[in-house]
């Protein structure tokens, strides 16, 4: 494994790495940071959690001339809350060598962005259609840019973005620096390389390298009627420090979280109904331990970077593998280990066989949780409770009231009376959730009917990439600019 002291990077940018934590390069980034720091443009082909986002960081950080006060690199992500995390990421890489940074998104005042442009940020992580609502509004220019990186660009073509991407390009200096980082290399992503990009270095991340072996698999095949008591056992048995549960639909985040709150759980809800403080103040609740169960639908989740997530649950499997290795990638992250579970009704048991052969790797069936199980799961939790106050807490003050409780009742009597206080008070209260459809293996007989086009072999099955599904129902918000499909938020 690579170290970051091998990469001959600036002493600024080594201190912000080791304030950071960061000592051990990942592929991704043992790759393409020697590459970019050449000055080539190059395609970075990794999917999320491999850390691609500090592999593409520290060239841009490093290549920045912070005598100069103008806009000198430029990044451009799908959505909103992607180009916030960059624009933090960026500005931790960049700490001791003063790098300005400045996101521009949809959802927030065009005027407050124009009056932190007159700081004259180094670089700018923006979304596409707000950007060119600066661009037509002649708030920024980009004749000085030097490098450009486009994060996540299948997902930006995906939503609609390729003309705004191509005129952004256009507007550039022809001889910057271009970056270009996805998932998948599909045709779209290939055109618009050839088109802008010069002597192109391509490296990859293979598949199998990305659902990291850290991440445990496993699987339950649970009735829908089912799932909600299957979830709130394990749960229990668990016991989770931080949990996200995803959800198909946004009426069944809402649903979701809400059963939760009933049986007794610190649980709240993201989806892309939600404003952008509404957000903020779901996620800083979730970051701050104040809930340990996120429920979210999977472009609500895009992009997230939570450290401390133990475990994912799919309370509804994902219709396609890109969601598959999304969810799962939001626990085992730095080097951690993760618990994956997915929920498969008896009618969708194939379309996780499909995930299985597309993925290379066998997810385990484990049988369904009892109640019995769940009750000795709180008790064992009351246990560690216990036994952590003795070890860490001073009793002192106790001691006088425990030797009084000792001379009316046995020590084994009120250890028993401590452990019922401290379980859990969860039950297993009825609450009806509304059934969503199985999802089923698209057969060749059925791609006819996909109005979307034939179906990409080895990526895409369960009915195709609906829009309503994978925003939870309505489809995703939308950027300043109403004909565009930017998300309010997501990855």
């Amino acid at each position: 494994m690579s170290q970051f002291m091998d990469l001959n990077l600036s002493r600024p940018v080594m201190k912000a790495l080791e304030e950071m934590g960061f000592e051990s390069a990942t592929s991704i980034q043992a790759q393409a940071i020697p590459v970019a720091l050449t000055g080539r443009d190059m395609i970075g082909q990794a999917q999320t959690g491999t850390g691609k986002t500090v592999a593409f960081s520290i060239p841009m950080v490093e290549m920045v001339n912070t005598d100069e006060d103008y806009v000198q690199g430029l990044i451009l992500t799908p959505t909103r809350e992607l180009c916030i995390q960059v624009a933090e990421e960026i500005g931790k890489v960049g700490l001791y060598k003063r790098v300005r940074t400045l996101p521009i998104y949809g959802g927030q005042d065009i005027n407050r962005q124009i009056k932190a442009l007159k700081n004259r940020p180094h670089v700018i992580i923006a979304t596409p259609g707000r950007l060119i609502d600066h661009i037509n509004r002649r708030t920024i220019r980009l004749n000085t840019i030097k490098m450009v990186v486009l994060d996540e660009a299948d997902e930006m073509l995906d939503m609609g973005f390729v003309e705004d991407i191509e005129s952004i390009l256009k507007t550039c200096p022809d001889n910057r620096q271009t970056l270009l980082f996805s998932a998948t290399m599909k045709p779209a992503v290939k055109s618009l390389a050839q088109k802008f990009m010069k002597d192109i270095e391509h490296v990859a991340v293979k598949a199998q390298e990305v659902t990291v072996p850290l991440i445990e698999q496993v699987y339950y095949e649970v009735p829908e009627r089912q799932k909600l008591d299957v979830l709130t056992r394990l749960l229990d048995i668990q016991n989770p420090e931080l949990a996200i549960v995803f959800g198909r639909t946004k009426r069944r985040v809402d649903e979701l979280m809400n059963a939760l709150i009933t049986r007794g759980y610190q649980a709240d809800g993201l989806h892309g109904d939600l404003s952008q403080r509404q957000r903020d103040t779901v996620m800083r609740k979730f970051r701050d331990g104040a809930v340990d169960i996120l429920v979210a639908t999977d472009v609500a989740a895009r992009g997230l970077d939570v450290s401390g997530v133990t475990h994912v649950y799919n309370f509804d499997i994902p219709q396609d593998i890109d969601s598959y290795v999304h969810r799962i990638g939001r626990t085992g992250r730095a080097g951690k280990s993760g618990i994956a579970t997915t929920f498969v009704t008896p009618r969708e048991v194939e379309h996780l066989h499909q995930i299985e052969r597309i993925t290379k790797r066998k997810i385990t069936k484990l049988p369904l949780p009892t109640i019995a199980e769940a009750r000795l799961g709180k008790q064992r939790i009351a246990m560690d409770q216990l036994v952590d106050a003795v070890a860490h807490n001073d009793l002192s003050g106790f001691k006088n009231l425990a030797e009084e409780l000792l001379e009316q009742h046995d020590s084994l009597t009120l250890v028993s009376a401590a452990l019922k206080l401290l379980t859990k008070n969860t039950s297993e209260v009825p609450v009806t959730l509304t059934a969503e459809q199985p999802l089923r293996v698209k057969g060749p007989q059925n791609r006819s009917k996909d109005r979307r086009g034939p179906a990409r072999p080895g990526k895409q099955f369960g009915g195709g990439r609906n829009t309503a599904g994978r925003s939870g129902g309505k489809g995703p918000k939308k950027d300043a600019r109403p004909r565009k499909k930017e998300p309010a938020f997501t990855r």
